[in-house]
C-alpha cells in the first residue's frame, strides 16, 4: 500500500500519498490551482508558473505542478502574494502574445483582473503564419512557450522529434530543426501538437481558412 501522510492546504487538512505533487493533491481535493503549461498528457516542468502557491518555511513561490507534497507542509493556495504574482504572469503574456484564441487564459485574466496593457512599452510578437504543410498553421504569435508541443512531439507521447525551441531571450521561438519546412522535417502529421496547444498557435488547416474566408471546401 502507498505511504500516505497529511498536510495543509489553505488551512484544511488533507490527505496525499508519496510522490503525489502539490498539484495532485489539491484537485484530489476539490481545491483549484489554475495551470497553463502543464497538461496531463505530458511531463511537468514548472516553466509558466501559474500554479505558484506559497508553502510555510520557503522563501519562495512553490510550483505545485513540480513540487512534490511533503507531510506536515502548510500551504496556501491563493494568497495576496500567490494573487498579485498569478496576475502579473497573465499581464505579462498578454503584452508580448496574441491570446485571442485562448479562452482558458482569458478567463484567468477576468478572474485575476489582470491589466492587458500594464506593460505598454512591451514588444508584442508579430510573426507571420506559417503555411508549409495540409494539416494545419504555425501561428506563433500566439505562441506563449508552453513547451506542451514539444513535449507531445518528443519522448512524452510520439517519440517524433520534429520541433523544439529556436533563439535566444524574447526570439525565443518553437520551431524545426535548422527552420526546415514542417514536410521536411520527422513530422508525421498525428496532430496531437495541435491538440495540446493552450493557445490556437497551431491552428487545423480547415479552422484556420474558415477564419480567413478561404473556405477548404465549397458550401451550398
Amino acid at each position: 500500500m502507498s505511504e500516505t501522510f497529511t498536510l495543509s492546504i489553505n488551512g484544511i487538512q488533507v490527505t496525499a500519498r508519496k510522490g503525489q505533487t502539490l498539484l495532485e493533491v489539491a484537485r484530489k481535493h476539490g481545491i483549484d490551482i489554475p495551470t497553463i503549461c502543464y497538461h496531463p498528457a505530458t511531463q511537468s516542468n514548472g516553466l509558466c508558473r501559474m500554479c505558484v502557491v506559497e508553502v510555510e518555511g520557503m522563501r519562495l513561490l512553490q510550483p505545485a505542478c513540480v513540487v512534490p507534497a511533503q507531510a506536515e507542509m502548510k500551504v496556501r493556495t491563493d494568497s495576496p502574494r500567490v494573487h498579485r504574482a498569478r496576475k502579473t504572469i497573465l499581464e505579462m503574456l498578454a503584452s508580448t502574445a496574441d491570446l485571442s484564441e485562448a479562452p482558458e487564459i482569458q478567463r484567468m485574466m477576468q478572474a485575476y483582473q489582470a491589466d492587458p496593457s500594464r506593460f505598454p512599452e512591451a514588444e508584442p510578437r508579430h510573426i507571420p503564419p506559417i503555411d508549409d504543410n495540409p494539416m494545419y498553421v504555425r501561428e506563433y504569435s500566439k505562441c506563449i512557450l508552453c513547451w506542451r508541443c514539444v513535449q507531445i512531439c518528443a519522448e512524452d507521447a510520439q517519440y517524433t522529434y520534429a520541433i523544439n525551441f529556436s533563439g535566444r531571450g524574447y526570439h525565443t521561438r518553437i520551431d524545426t530543426f535548422y527552420g526546415l519546412p514542417m514536410t521536411a522535417t520527422t513530422c508525421v502529421f498525428c496532430g496531437q501538437c495541435v491538440g495540446v496547444c493552450p493557445t490556437d498557435a497551431l491552428e487545423p488547416k480547415s479552422e484556420y481558412l474558415l477564419e480567413q474566408g478561404k473556405y477548404p471546401f465549397p458550401f451550398r
